[in-house]
C-alpha cells in the first residue's frame, strides 16, 4: 500500500462543518456539502464529500504522526523566539522522512 508524504502545511485547508464560518475568512478553505432537510445530495456532491473525506483521512494521519514526538504535543513553556515554529518544522519534517524510510 503506498502511503502519500504530506506535510503539516497541506492539511490547513481541509474543514468539516463545525468549521462554517473560515470559508468567509480564508480563500483556501474547502467545506463539505450537507444533506438538505428532506432532500439528498446529488451524485458529484457525494463523490466531493468522499474526496474530502479520503484527504482528511491522511492529514489527521499527518497530525498524528507528528504528535507521536512529544514536544509538539505536550505545553511549550521555552521564550525563545520562533522556537516553537522550529520545533514544528522539525518534526514534521522527521514525520516526512520517516513516510519516504518506510
Amino acid at each position: 500500500m503506498e502511503q502519500k508524504v504530506i506535510g503539516f502545511f497541506q492539511c490547513i485547508g481541509w474543514r468539516s462543518h463545525p468549521f462554517q464560518g473560515l470559508q468567509k475568512e480564508y480563500d483556501n478553505i474547502q467545506i463539505g456539502y450537507k444533506k438538505p432537510r428532506g432532500g439528498s445530495l446529488t451524485q458529484d456532491q457525494k463523490d466531493f464529500n468522499r474526496e474530502l473525506s479520503r484527504s482528511r483521512v491522511v492529514c489527521e494521519n499527518a497530525f498524528a504522526g507528528v504528535k507521536r514526538y512529544g514536544a509538539v504535543s505536550a505545553i511549550y513553556r521555552n521564550r525563545v523566539a520562533n522556537f516553537d515554529d522550529h520545533l514544528m518544522l522539525t518534526a514534521t519534517g522527521l514525520w516526512n522522512f520517516y513516510l519516504m524510510a518506510a
